[in-house]
C-alpha cells in the first residue's frame, strides 16, 4: 500500500510532510535496530534537510542507529563539509543532536566496497532488451547495506536520459552499485537511445533495475517524492516499485514541457549544482527533443571547468560521437566502459556515420571554462562563455531561439509526441 500526496498545483507543507511520513514509518518494525537511509548527492533537487530532521524526529527515539549512505553512483565523493551541508546541519550540531547518526560516501572507487548478490542471466538480459544484449551481468551492491536491518531509499524522481525516470530502485542501481550492471543499463540506454527513453515511465532499462533488485535480502522501504523548482509536490511512501510508479506519473505532470514547435537555437544554463560536464550535460539530454533538425545547442556554465572528475581521462580518448560512430567501430571501442561510451552518444545526440563521416542530428557545443582545445579534441563545438550576453538571447522565442535557465531538470518535448 502507497501512503502519500501528489499535486500539481498545490505544494506539500512540512506538516503534511511530517503527517505522510509518521503515517508510514509507524508501519516499519525497526524498534531496536539498524537503519540506513540512502539519499541523492547534491546533483539533484531535494529538501533533504527536511527530510534528515524529520526522519530523525520520528526514528531517533526507536532505533539503534539512523544512518546516512550517499548514492553516488560514480559521482565525485562529498568531503565533510559538503555531506553536512547536504543535509542541513553542521558537523558539530550534528554530533550534538543526532548522535545516532553516521554520513557515508558511497566508495564506487574501492573494489572492495562491492558484495555480489546474484547474476541477471543471459537469457534474461536477452529477453529483457529484445535481443539488443545478450550476457551474464554480475550484480554487486555497496555491502554496507548488509550490516542493518532495514534499507529506506529517500530521492526525487525526475525525468531521466538511461532510465526513463529517476527515483524508486535507481538509488540502488546505480546509486550504490558496482561497475558490471551500471555499464551495461546504460549501454542498454545508449542503445535505445535517450529520446526514446527519457520521460517514460516503464523502460526496459527500469525492468534491469527491477530484476536486479530481487537479489536484494535487507527489507527495502521507499519515500519518492516529485520537484517543481524547489518545492515538493508529492510525496509517496512504501514499496520502492510501487512509490516510483505515482512519483513519476506526478513528475511527467510538473517536470515535462511540450512545445509545439521546435526550436532552432537553445542557450541551456546548467544549474550551478552541476560541477563538470558529466552532470551538466543534463542540459543537453533535457532538450535534444526539442530541437530542430540542423539546430543548435548551447551548454552554458562558466562555472565549469572539467569534463568528468571521474572518467574525464577516457572521455578524452574515446571523445563525444554518436551511437553509430561506435557500432560500426565496434572493435575498437568494445574496450570501453559502456557508462562512459552511452554519456558520449547521450551529449552528441543522434545522428549517422557514413564512410568516415559522423552528421549529428544537432549541433552541440559547451560554453564553459574548459579550454578549447580540449573541447574540440572531444569532438564538441566551442563557445567562449564570454562572448555570450544572456540579454540578447531573450525573447526571442518567435525566432525559435530561447534561452532555459537552471536546465537539467526539465524535459521539453515536442506537443506532437505526447502521449508516445
Amino acid at each position: 500500500m502507497v501512503i502519500g500526496y501528489g499535486s500539481n498545483k498545490i505544494a506539500l507543507s512540512e506538516s503534511k510532510a511530517r503527517s505522510i511520513m509518521a503515517k508510514a514509518l509507524a508501519t516499519l518494525p525497526v524498534d531496536g535496530k539498524k537503519v540506513l537511509i540512502l539519499i541523492p548527492d547534491r546533483t539533484r533537487t531535494a529538501p533533504m534537510p527536511l527530510f534528515f530532521k524529520l526522519f530523525y524526529e520520528l526514528l531517533g527515539d526507536r532505533v539503534a542507529k539512523l544512518d546516512y549512505l550517499v548514492a553516488l553512483g560514480t559521482h565525485s565523493p562529498l568531503d565533510e563539509a559538503g555531506m553536512t551541508a547536504l543535509v542541513g546541519v553542521g558537523e558539530a550540531e550534528r554530533k550534538a543532536k543526532y548522535p545516532k547518526v553516521t554520513l557515508h560516501n558511497h566508495r564506487w572507487d574501492l573494489p572492495d566496497t562491492f558484495k555480489r548478490i546474484g547474476v541477471i542471466t543471459k537469457a534474461e538480459t536477452n529477453q529483457i532488451t529484445g535481443g539488443l544484449l545478450s550476457a551474464d551481468v554480475p550484480v554487486e551492491l555497496n555491502k554496507l547495506i548488509f550490516d542493518y536491518d532495514q534499507l529506506i531509499i529517500c530521492g526525487p524522481t525526475f525525468p531521466h536520459e538511461v532510465v526513463g525516470f529517476s527515483g524508486g530502485y535507481k538509488y540502488l542501481f546505480p546509486g550504490i552499485a558496482g561497475p558490471d550492471i551500471i555499464n551495461f543499463f546504460h549501454w542498454l540506454g545508449a542503445l535505445l537511445t535517450s529520446t526514446k527513453i527519457i520521460g517514460h515511465k516503464v523502460t526496459p532499462v527500469r525492468d534491469v533495475l527491477n530484476i536486479a533488485a530481487e537479489f536484494i535480502t535487507v527489507p527495502t522501504y521507499c519515500f519518492s517524492f516529485a520537484m517543481k523548482g524547489n518545492k515538493m509536490m508529492g510525496l509517496f511512501a512504501g514499496h520502492p516499485k510501487e512509490t516510483y510508479d505515482k512519483a513519476a506519473d506526478l513528475s511527467a505532470e510538473l517536470n515535462v514541457i511540450y512545445v509545439d514547435k521546435p526550436f532552432k537555437k537553445v542557450l541551456s544554463m546548467a544549474a550551478e549544482m552541476y560541477d563538470d560536464i558529466w552532470t551538466a550535460a543534463k542540459a543537453m539530454y533535457k532538450l535534444e527533443p526539442a530541437v530542430e533538425d540542423g539546430g543548435e545547442l548551447i551548454i552554458y556554465a562558466p562555472h565549469v571547468t572539467e569534463i568528468s572528475y571521474t572518467h574525464g581521462k577516457v572521455l578524452d580518448q574515446v571523445g563525444y560521437h554518436c551511437i553509430d560512430f561506435f557500432l560500426k567501430q565496434w572493435d575498437k571501442y568494445c574496450g570501453f566502459p559502456g557508462g562512459v561510451l552511452a554519456h558520449s552518444t547521450h551529449v552528441k545526440g543522434s545522428g549517422t556515420y557514413e564512410n568516415g563521416m559522423e552528421k549529428p542530428r544537432i549541433h552541440v557545443s559547451l560554453a564553459t571554462n574548459i579550454p578549447e582545445e580540449r573541447v574540440r579534441k572531444i569532438n564538441l563545438g566551442y563557445v567562449d562563455p564570454k562572448t555570450i550576453n544572456v540579454a540578447e538571447w531573450e525573447g526571442r522565442e518567435d525566432e525559435g531561439i530561447v534561452v532555459i535557465h537552471h536546465a537539467g531538470e526539465m524535459l521539453y518535448r515536442l506537443s506532437s509526441e505526447k502521449g508516445k
